[in-house]
């Protein structure tokens, strides 16, 4: 992380949070233990091999909520170690999610001591209606005020049971310095209209892969955040991802299409193999099936059956990703 202060946080993201970022996965072994080589391999696969410009470390993809914080707090220093060792380009943004406010802070100190670039809070699960517009913002307000790095709001409608509106993201981009970005994971229409009023007080993405072309050329997004294919989709010698984004950026839309497009086949088998109600153990066997560590989940979750598997494996093995020639970044 290059040194900034709260008042540069919006610069500094403006000009650092770019390009194709991954929300990871966290591999635990077969007695449910962290695997720490395991994951320290994994991130230097996703910075090194697939080129990614960041990572969205510790989020529910990640199982945060089944960790404890001396393990969330030790798969930090994982990422930052090797982001800084693959180059001072690479980016880091950690995610300090939790019920708790007092752990949300412990985790947003700690990510600045060990030098992440920035960091994510989820929208809090609240009662009895207590998600008022005052509420979150006083909540953003006491986050951002713990930290001098750039703070991301992460609102998922279904998973806290209710939507930030538009207007009350701008209220706390505008007057908070280090707010700078969200994952806002609403319909479309709904985050369309957040970009049109965010000018460059705030960094707008969603996880859908699948309108990232559209959201780079129709409403000018300068960043994937937060999910996993930007690892699941691409190999080291098949960068489709990055291609087309990259083309698609530097306005060559005919043939950042055509390279998207492309990637139909690898994405349906992904889509279509996935058991309902196990999108987390899906994922982890799928990276396995292109040699990363990806491990078994945590309870309350569920594992994998073999006859899932087995699905899961002939669909991978008919996509093609695996076997697809070297295709180079843009």
């Amino acid at each position: 992380m290059k040194p900034y202060g709260r008042t540069d946080a919006k610069a500094y993201a403006r000009a650092n949070l770019r390009g194709v970022w991954a929300a990871t996965l966290t591999p635990f072994t077969a007695t449910l233990a962290l695997d720490e080589d395991g994951w320290r391999s994994n991130v230097r696969h996703w910075y090194r091999d697939l080129n990614l410009a960041g990572l969205f470390v510790g989020g529910k993809q990640g199982e945060f909520y089944a960790m404890s914080i001396a393990e969330r707090k030790r798969s930090f220093e994982i990422a930052v170690d090797e982001a800084r060792a693959a180059g001072s380009n690479k980016g880091v943004m950690i995610s300090c999610s939790d019920q708790s406010m007092d752990v949300v802070l412990e985790l947003a100190n700690y990510a600045q001591t060990i030098g992440a670039d920035y960091i994510v809070v989820h929208t809090p699960l609240l009662y009895f209606g207590a998600h008022s517009d005052d509420t979150l913002f006083e909540y953003y307000k006491t986050i951002a005020a713990t930290v001098d790095i750039g703070v991301a709001l992460w609102n998922q409608p279904p998973d806290c049971g209710y939507t930030m509106s538009p207007e009350l993201c701008m209220r706390l981009a505008e007057q908070i310095p280090n707010i700078v970005a969200i994952k806002y994971s609403v319909s479309r229409d709904l985050y369309t209209r957040l970009t049109r009023l965010a000018g460059d007080q705030l960094i707008v993405s969603c996880s859908s892969e699948e309108e990232w072309f559209s959201n780079i050329v129709e409403l000018g997004w300068q960043v994937y955040l937060c999910s996993s294919p930007p690892y699941l989709l691409q190999t080291k010698h098949d960068q489709r991802m990055n291609q087309y984004t990259a083309l698609a950026m530097a306005g060559d839309l005919i043939k950042a299409k055509e390279v998207r497009d492309s990637l139909n086949p690898v994405r349906d088998a992904l889509k279509h193999s996935r058991p309902h109600g196990k999108p987390q153990a899906a994922q982890k066997y799928w990276q396995e099936l292109l040699g990363q560590s990806g491990g078994l989940v945590r309870p309350p979750l569920l594992q994998l059956t073999d006859a899932e598997r087995a699905a899961m494996l002939t669909a991978f093995e008919e996509c093609g990703l695996g076997r697809r020639a070297a295709v180079p970044a843009a």
